[in-house]
């Protein structure tokens, strides 16, 4: 069996739908990055993906996600208990109501700032600018100190988090600005966490760099964590998880520039979002989140040969979760390829049903623990964005499904204020 890693990174999004079409019903075999692999979809292939006896993540991830996305020794690459200890970490941090609220507040106050400003210049590039609010609102909330002004953090800190985001499933020159922004924030909050440490957890009379995170923020609960041996995290290990706070919390600005491009072809749904009634928000999230393109699939390891549907999946081969595949499965979306918030207007998602960001089980599976904090952040966003007033220059607002992750190709501009 051919390898499929270079018809993966030719053809992104539709590599895995355009092979499960044509191999027809059923798991999907295939090969990639030199192992045997099948891919699944379907309500039930997530719960089977989410099952450790079914599936491992440890050793799964490879060492270029690794180095861009995630960080060595990340959460999401444990299982078993080390896993259900970090993750408790994490599900205390992301999932409490008033912290959420908190954050969204944080947004909003951020964009009445930046929407203010961008009406100052002929054009701006909203993906640029809702990077930088969100980087702002997140770090703040986090307790990660920013400098502004035109050098400063908070400008770095943006564009750093996101080449994280966009280089980590290519080759050539976005991979290596996503390692080098990498190093860059694991070495300034394995500082910051070595500095709060040695403060003793409290603010020092030199009003240091530390002074900035609240002694309920997320980096002080990092920086106090302890796994599952008692022992505290090692700086480097806490800034990767710091970083996987606020990190995924920027990458809502690839959703908030998607919400910007579905209003642009589909206007009649401006006036709803911006009255923001009934839920109508929160709706036009979910859909945002099902109809675009951003993980193509999640991936992880048999740990010994396990049975799918009468199938055996050997032990060491790769198990591939179809995530845009299945959130454009006619089987559970009439019209997939129609955008429709009217889908969710009224309900909620099952659990593995929708997965953008994975499914299963969030606090004790690997499933995303964000997904309430995305959710908030787009639904304090997108409505503020119908309301705004701007035309939309002509540009190339292309989604090319062969980058991943994809957005228009214009970052979409717009004038502000006309």
């Amino acid at each position: 069996m051919l390898d499929s890693t270079l018809p993966l990174l030719s053809q992104g999004y539709a590599w895995l739908p355009d092979l499960s079409r044509r191999k027809g019903p059923g798991p999907v075999r295939t090969r990639l990055l030199g192992k045997p692999a099948i891919a699944l979809r379907g309500p039930a292939a997530v719960a089977f993906f989410y099952d450790e006896h079914h599936v491992r993540r440890c050793s799964a991830l490879p060492e270029p996600v690794l180095s861009t996305l995630f960080g060595e020794g990340a959460v999401h690459t444990l299982d078993g208990t080390e896993h259900r200890g970090r993750k408790a970490l994490f599900v205390s941090l992301l999932k409490d109501p008033s912290d959420i609220a908190r954050l969204a507040q944080q947004v909003a106050a951020e964009w009445e700032r930046s929407s203010k400003e961008w009406t100052a210049h002929p054009r701006v590039t909203l993906f640029n600018e809702v990077s930088l609010l969100i980087t702002r609102a997140v770090c703040r909330w986090a307790g990660v100190p920013l400098t502004e002004g035109p050098d400063g953090e908070a400008r770095r800190t943006a564009r750093d988090l996101v080449a994280m985001v966009d280089g980590f499933a290519t080759a050539g020159p976005r991979h290596w600005r996503a390692r080098r922004a990498r190093r860059r924030q694991e070495k300034r909050l394995a500082d910051l966490v070595e500095e709060m440490r040695a403060a003793g957890g409290t603010s020092t009379d030199g009003g240091t760099s530390a002074d900035a995170a609240g002694p309920d923020s997320v980096v002080r609960a990092v920086a106090a964590h302890r796994d599952a041996g008692g022992e505290l995290l090692d700086p480097r290990t806490a800034a990767v998880e710091i970083l996987n706070v606020i990190r995924p919390t920027v990458a809502v600005t690839w959703y908030t520039v998607f919400g910007a491009h579905a209003l642009h072809r589909n206007p009649a749904l401006r006036q709803r979002l911006a009255q923001d009634r009934d839920g109508y928000g929160r709706a036009f999230a979910h859909e945002l989140r099902r109809f675009y393109p951003f993980a193509p699939f999640v991936a992880g390891l048999a740990p010994g040969d396990v049975e799918w549907h009468g199938e055996t999946i050997p032990e060491g081969s790769l198990v591939l979760l179809d995530l845009y595949g299945q959130n454009h499965d006619p089987e559970l979306w009439p019209n997939p390829y129609m955008f429709d918030p009217e889908r969710f207007v009224g309900r909620e998602p099952g659990r593995n049903e929708l997965v953008p960001q994975g499914g299963g089980d969030a606090s004790q599976g690997h499933r995303c623990p964000g997904e309430d904090i995305t959710l908030a952040v787009l639904s304090t966003l997108l409505p503020r964005l119908a309301q705004l007033e701007y035309d939309v220059p002509e540009q190339d607002l292309r989604i090319p499904l062969n980058r991943m992750p994809t957005r228009p190709r214009s970052g979409f501009v717009i004038a502000a204020g006309h």
